[in-house]
Parts: C-alpha cells; structure tokens; sequence
C-alpha cells in the first residue's frame, strides 16, 4: 500500500516537472515568435522608463558572452538538458527531495531548452542559418540605473523569458535548496 502511494506521488512529480518544462517552453516561444514577426531587429519600444521591449539576436550565451563555437554551444546545451531530465527523473522518486527543488531544475530544463530551440531551428526557420547556428532572441530590458549623462550604468543585458526561467530558478536554488547540491 505504501508503495502504490509513493508511486502515486512520483508520477504526480513527473507530471509537474512536464507541466512547467511544456508551459515554460510554449511562453517563452510564443513571446519570441511574437517579437520576431512584429519587431523589426534592433527596434525597442519603451513600455515604461525602467521596462523596454528591445527585439536583439544573441549569438552567444548569457548576457552575449561568446566562449565556445556556436555548434559547441548548442551541443553541450543539449548534453546539459538530457543530464537534467535523468536527474530530475530521479529526484520526482526521492520523497525526501522538496516539491520547490524539483520546480527549480524543471524551469532550468525549460530555460534551456527555450534557448536551444532558437540554435537549433531560427536559423534555418528564418533563413539567415543553418541548422544548430540559429541565434537567440532577447526582449526584455531593464535600463534602472544611469549616470549624470543619461547612460545606463545598470542594468544592460537584455535577455529573454528562458534566461529568466534559468536566472531565477538558480536564486532560489542558492538561497533556499543548497542542501541537495552537496
């Protein structure tokens, strides 16, 4: 009987990780797609003085950092992602394991995999690519601090609601669930 309820709960588990990692995905994609096919590249909209909708292509990774080749970037994402989905097909199996640990690595799958479509298929989709050398899309930016010139001096990366969905996640890993990663 105690078995059937932690196979209960697990599956339960599961079906949340599935949830956020469709839904995270699906918004993330339909935000783009949005910006993509209603922007032109490089035109912002000021939504307030603080919040702007900027349509920009990363190439890169986080904040535009560029370390590795695109193809190398894109694979290890990949291998990234696959890791996570078996370690967090475990954890949904560990009762011990909080809800919110298991809904933190399911939005960094998700995060991951929002940027990894935009690698993998923009280029080809759009047409300025091939297959796995598509660039991410980023809209969202946050110009809160600026100097006596009118400069922003933070916050300037602009990024999207994967990096969000990965960003946030990691704070509340690091703030609360430190625990399971030692």
């Amino acid at each position: 009987m105690g078995e059937i309820k932690s196979i209960d709960r697990s599956q339960k588990r599961l079906w949340a990780v599935i949830s956020i990692v469709f839904s995270a995905v699906v918004l993330d994609q339909v935000i783009k797609l949005l910006v993509v096919r209603n922007m032109a590249l490089g035109e912002s909209h000021e939504v307030t003085s603080w919040f702007w909708i900027c349509y920009v292509e990363n190439n890169g990774m986080a904040f535009g950092i560029e370390w590795f080749s695109k193809l190398a970037l894109t694979l290890f994402r990949l291998l990234a992602v696959g890791l996570l989905g078996w370690y967090v097909s475990t954890l949904v199996k560990k009762p011990e394991v909080s809800d919110g640990y298991i809904a933190c690595i399911a939005f960094i799958i998700a995060g991951a995999l929002g940027n990894i479509i935009d690698c993998v298929f923009y280029g080809k989709l759009f047409g300025y690519a091939g297959w796995f050398f598509g660039r991410v899309v980023d809209m969202f930016y946050f110009p809160l601090i600026h100097n006596s010139a009118g400069e922003v001096i933070f916050f300037r990366p602009v990024f999207n609601f994967a990096d969000s969905c990965i960003t946030c996640a990691v704070g509340v890993i690091l703030l609360f669930y430190l625990r399971y990663l030692r």
